[in-house]
């Protein structure tokens, strides 16, 4: 033991020495391992979730072999969380409650589908754009319409004063012609064609107002159906849903968990997933980012995570490999049954 102590003690006298001599070199190379330690465990346990610095710092030093800060060339926690945000590595602001940190994932295959998502909105809101100049033309158009049915009024003149004024107030063509045939020995040869003229009137306008109700129906109908296609192509950026399997596909967890799958467990926030590894049963907290879907053979249920018929069951029917798609009968709910077309992979995911 005295031996051993001895070694040691000649060991440590020799890294100080070094370290007298170069103590940049040195604080260099603590500084970048407590930064890269640092920096690992805010992505592996949080994500991109925004979260206190103190909280990430405290189960950092929990491990043993950590590097203490003192060792670094940052002398506190909020030095060290400033330069975070300088250098870009993550997104930091103050609050009375102290700093708060959120991770910047740089990884190629995240910003892919941050792009991808990103494209998805802008795709929607054209479509919600779209939907609103539809239907401000067809108001427009029925605006347009009530202002031609307006009615035209006009001077009430008698031909010579022994001519008698009668009014009707009973609809339907028969009462009219009746009553004009009272008149008839007061009005003289003409009142025949005046019949029959008001009857051709009245026959017009309701043929008019026939075609005119068609059309609006017809305008409304387009309309409902617009809707229901809009309803039918929502979405949202956020797809994760209990039960469903997934398959990892970041590589920083090691090649232990590199495109394996797992069961969805529980959701956190939206955005963050609890899964079980069906081959090891290990548990995960994982952010959607770093998970993708998982496409079952037909005939096996499925669940759609995006778009109007999200949050229901399904069997797969068939998929379209050329367009990424897939065929589903929905399963479940009031629409059980109803056949889904050209769905993306994405937008659905094998059942546990």
């Amino acid at each position: 033991n005295g031996f051993k102590c001895h070694c040691m003690s000649e060991s440590h006298q020799r890294q100080l020495l070094l370290a007298s001599e170069n103590p940049q070199q040195f604080m260099d190379y603590f500084s970048e391992e407590f930064r890269n330690d640092f920096l690992e465990l805010l992505r592996r346990r949080f994500g991109t979730k925004r979260v206190h610095n103190n909280i990430v710092y405290n189960e950092y030093i929990s491990h043993r072999e950590h590097i203490h800060m003192n060792a670094t060339q940052w002398e506190t926690l909020t030095d060290f969380t400033k330069w975070l945000g300088r250098e870009g590595l993550c997104k930091v602001d103050e609050t009375p409650k102290g700093w708060y940190i959120q991770y910047i994932d740089r990884d190629p295959e995240t910003i892919r589908r941050q792009q991808e998502q990103e494209r998805k909105k802008k795709q929607d809101l054209d479509d919600e754009e779209k939907t609103a100049k539809f239907i401000e033309q067809q108001v427009r158009r029925g605006l347009e319409g009530k202002e031609l049915e307006k009615p035209v009024y006009t001077e009430l003149n008698r031909e010579s004063e022994e001519e008698k004024v009668t009014f009707n107030l009973n609809k339907g063509a028969s009462t009219s012609i009746a009553a004009s045939s009272k008149t008839s020995s007061v009005l003289g040869p003409n009142a025949l064609k005046m019949v029959e003229g008001t009857v051709k009137r009245k026959e017009s306008a309701q043929t008019s107002g026939q075609s005119k109700e068609k059309k609006k129906k017809s305008a409304l109908d387009e309309i409902m159906e617009l809707e229901e296609e809009k309803k039918r192509t929502s979405r949202r950026d956020y797809w994760l849903q209990p039960e469903i399997i997934v398959k990892i596909v970041t590589k920083k967890l090691g090649e232990k968990y590199h495109k394996k799958k797992a069961v969805v467990k529980e959701v956190i926030d939206k955005y963050t997933a609890v899964v079980k590894m069906i081959d090891s049963g290990d548990k995960l907290k994982l952010d959607q980012t770093h998970l993708e879907t998982v496409i079952p053979a037909p005939g096996k249920k499925v669940m759609v995570l995006n778009g109007g018929y999200r949050g229901n069951e399904g069997i797969l029917e068939s998929i379209n490999e050329k367009r990424f798609s897939a065929t589903i009968i929905i399963d479940s709910g009031p629409l059980k049954g109803r056949r889904v077309e050209d769905i993306q992979y994405e937008d659905i995911s094998k059942l546990a």
